[in-house]
């Protein structure tokens, strides 16, 4: 007698990025990529404490969900973000309860959106934009980190630290991944060295506020009521319970 084959339902993501970014050969320039719920597979990644050790365990969840065949380091730091809320509606639902400020709060998942694109998204050459300084009048372009960019960033930090445990390094290092190239030179050399030395703090603050407003994402930001019963607009805190809404 045949067995009856058993189908686990899936559901489409829109990401917030639209695809436009991507290569035209990445199945991510769809803009969209398709999820399954969550199985007791996906439970045991969820309580496997060298995941949790290594900090890896919502990133191993999300690359199992994902039935689409991409390169989980392609994604978007945004478009990744995004997916991660996708997974915690199908896996448990929308009503996200958790404490903040001492306060029980309760978020409906599902009223996020998404960031508009910003208009500038028009003027890219794939995942690369220009940047002009504002008072040093240097000319920059950049990119868009990507879930495999953060782990670069990461690794690089962590080998620093290896070296000089005083270092302080995680704004150079994350500027030095995102800049591409300087008054038209791309050398990774002289990138770093204008970066290090020759990148005003006032020119630096109002260029990381241009690639938060450029980058596409899913808008945490969220009203919550503090313990002296002011509204306050915050970015969703991300507490153990969002996976594991029982814990």
């Amino acid at each position: 007698m045949e067995k009856n084959k058993l189908n686990i339902p899936t559901e489409t993501v829109e990401l917030p990025s639209k695809g436009l970014l991507y290569s035209k050969e990445s199945p991510l320039f769809s803009g969209k990529i398709e999820m399954k719920y969550m199985t007791a597979k996906e439970e045991d990644i969820l309580t496997n404490q060298n995941y949790i050790k290594s900090g890896t365990v919502i990133d191993r969840l999300l690359q199992s969900l994902i039935v689409s065949n991409i390169n989980y380091n392609d994604l978007l730091v945004g478009d990744k973000n995004a997916i991660m809320v996708a997974a915690r509606i199908l896996s448990y639902g929308s009503k996200y309860d958790f404490n903040y400020d001492g306060v029980e709060q309760s978020i409906d998942l599902s009223a996020l959106e998404s960031k508009p694109l910003h208009p500038d998204f028009a003027k890219a050459v794939s995942n690369e934009f220009s940047y002009t300084l504002p008072n040093s009048g240097n000319v920059i372009t950049f990119r868009l980190l990507t879930h495999g960019d953060e782990n670069k960033i990461e690794q690089e930090i962590k080998g620093l630290q290896k070296i000089n445990k005083n270092i302080t390094s995680d704004v150079t290092v994350r500027l030095a991944h995102i800049i591409t190239s300087v008054n038209g030179s791309s050398e990774k050399a002289e990138i770093r060295d204008f970066v290090n030395n020759y990148f005003l703090a006032k020119d630096a603050r109002e260029f990381r506020k241009y690639y938060n407003e450029i980058s596409p994402d899913i808008d945490l930001n969220v009203s919550l009521t503090t313990s002296e019963g002011r509204e306050e607009a915050v970015d969703l805190p991300i507490s153990v319970n969002f996976f594991w809404p029982d814990a």
